[in-house]
């Protein structure tokens, strides 16, 4: 494990936010969905996509608070450019769980 200065750890901004859409991403090498995630009025909707077709489907996606980083560059992914990096967790299997929060938060708080 590298050891980070607490600096470095304060570059890294990282947002909850709403996902409001979610398609189907068939041109992803990995099965993946295509998110547009609702940071509030001062970030806006950003989009990404997520490998997390196994644990979760469209229907259950829409309205789950998750958190993101929004301050790496955008990202060519096939035809979609990634705006945010939206966090999960490997699970043995390879699966993604999303990193969400327990209360429903304004969109675009900021991790502290």
């Amino acid at each position: 494990m590298e050891l980070i200065e607490w600096s470095d750890f304060q570059k890294i901004d990282i947002r909850v936010g709403t996902i409001i859409a979610v398609d189907d991403f068939p041109e992803a090498r990995k099965p993946a969905f295509k998110l547009k995630v609702d940071f509030g009025s001062e970030i806006g909707i950003k989009k990404s996509s997520a490998q997390i077709t196994e644990l979760y489907s469209k229907e259950t996606l829409i309205g789950k608070q998750v958190l993101a980083v929004i301050n790496f560059p955008a990202k060519q992914i096939g035809p979609v450019q990634s705006e945010c990096l939206v966090t999960g967790f490997h699970q043995e299997d390879g699966s993604v769980v999303l990193s969400t929060v327990d209360f429903k938060l304004p969109n675009g708080s900021k991790l502290a």
